[in-house]
């Protein structure tokens, strides 16, 4: 069965009060009660007293009706007895003698005051009584029994019960009014939570609960605003990613058709004899130059997600950086010249380079390929240097350069931007050289102006 949080609340709040309520009148009308026994007990005990020094006096008995009348009038009788339970005085009384069980009388006769609060047995209404020692000389003579109906002792508890039972609809009331006021806030504070979540449920973030450091209420809602904004963010991401893989499947697809086309119709052409003799040699170079256009996508895709996912492992030892850039001029100077442009180095004297040789060579590889496509009848510069904490490495060229809102963007993989397509044509070259750099915990930063050319600096730790 499903109670709502709203009566629940209002139903703990009202039971925990009308417990407690209850328990507190219980435990005060007993208290009360016993109180005005006892309170009775103790004039009763008085009077008894006054009566004792009475028939202790020379003339025993000579002012006792005295007492009669005064204590009838507050409706209290008294009896005088011997030890065999008759009675001494008044000749008549109001009511007869009373038998004392072994116990009272073991009371009395160790000169004790016996006190009973209720009786319902010995007497025609229901009493509280007193019964003293009466010693004459060392000689126990009796006792003296006085009693008092405890009807009045009734009619004022029940009075205090009704004003008790007054007290408690007022403030169950009062109770009711808080509880119903105090619940609706909790319960609307938790309704609008409740309403976040289904919008985040169905995909909605733009969520913005009211924060307090109230109470925990307040700090959930903190919490949950702070969950509702990295969800917004990841979600955007995903987006972004998810526009960025539809993206790079489509320049995928874009770049394998044609090679797989050319490969097609040249394979075809060579077995249907549509290809002349001396066209064959052409045809079967294109082949092999659109398979190894092939291989280089799969190949930069395999890299970069070893890279990605740690799969890399760096050998790292010292390289004489002059040994490095040279290596680089020459492997790619032909591809440079073919654009008339010049790869000039320049490494500082004695420096030594400490990282993984051959991926430092991708590195730059991929970096001064995306310069040589850029630049046209340029030059193309490469430097090493040594500072204090770092090797400073710099590629420089004198080509088209970069446009400045989207130099944050060319490390992303899958951005198509024609400046980061450069080296491996499918957006994944600089985000493979942003990652090995990071594997050398090293930095790398453009520098770059449309028109104005570019340049990277890479910067390595020493060992």
């Amino acid at each position: 069965m499903r109670i709502n949080y709203f009566y629940q609340l209002i139903a703990s709040h009202l039971s925990i009060l009308l417990i407690a309520l209850l328990i507190l009148s219980i435990l005060f009308v007993r208290y009360v009660e016993d109180f005005a026994y006892e309170e009775k007990a103790r004039e009763l005990e008085s009077y008894g007293q006054q009566i004792l020094r009475e028939l202790e006096s020379p003339r025993p008995g000579s002012d006792l009706q005295t007492y009669v009348s005064l204590l009838q009038a507050q409706r209290i009788n008294f009896i005088v007895f011997d030890q065999q339970s008759r009675v001494l005085y008044p000749f008549t009384g109001a009511f007869p003698p009373v038998e004392l069980t072994p116990q009272e009388w073991n009371v009395i006769e160790q000169g004790q005051t016996l006190v009973v609060n209720r009786d319902v047995e010995r007497f025609e209404n229901t009493v509280t009584f007193v019964a003293l020692p009466y010693v004459d000389g060392e000689q126990l003579v009796g006792g003296v029994l006085l009693a008092s109906p405890i009807s009045g002792t009734r009619e004022m508890i029940s009075e205090l019960n009704k004003t008790l039972v007054t007290t408690i609809l007022i403030a169950f009331a009062v109770a009711l009014l808080l509880s119903l006021l105090l619940s609706k806030l909790h319960v609307s504070r938790i309704q609008r939570m409740q309403k976040a979540t289904s919008m985040i449920t169905d995909g909605h973030y733009e969520v913005d609960l009211p924060e307090s450091n109230f109470d925990e209420i307040g700090d959930l809602a903190k919490d949950f605003n702070k969950m509702a904004n990295k969800l917004q963010q990841s979600n955007e991401e995903i987006e972004q990613l998810e526009n960025r893989r539809r993206q790079f499947m489509a320049d995928v697809s874009h770049e394998m058709r044609t090679p797989l086309t050319t490969i097609a119709g040249v394979i075809e052409g060579l077995r249907t004899d549509m290809i002349e003799e001396d066209q064959r040699e052409k045809g079967i170079r294109l082949v092999s130059d659109e398979t190894k256009r092939l291989i280089r996508l799969v190949n930069e895709n395999l890299d970069y997600e070893k890279i990605r996912s740690n799969q890399v492992t760096l050998t790292k030892e010292e390289i004489e950086s002059e040994e490095l850039l040279e290596i680089i001029q020459e492997h790619l100077q032909l591809q440079a010249a073919e654009k008339g442009n010049q790869i000039k180095i320049e490494p500082e004297r004695d420096t030594v380079i400490y990282g993984d040789m051959d991926r430092l060579i991708q590195i730059l590889t991929n970096i001064v390929k995306n310069s040589i496509q850029f630049t046209e009848n340029g030059q193309i510069f490469l430097r090493a240097y040594k500072e204090p904490e770092q090797m400073i490495i710099e590629v420089e060229d004198t080509g088209a350069g970069i446009d400045v809102a989207e130099i944050d963007m060319i490390w992303r993989r899958f951005y198509k931007s024609d400046w980061s397509r450069g080296s491996g044509q499918f957006g994944l070259g600089l985000s493979i050289v942003k990652k090995l750099v990071d594997l050398h915990e090293g930095t790398i930063q453009v520098e770059s102006e449309k028109g104005q050319g570019t340049k990277f600096t890479i910067r390595l730790p020493h060992k």
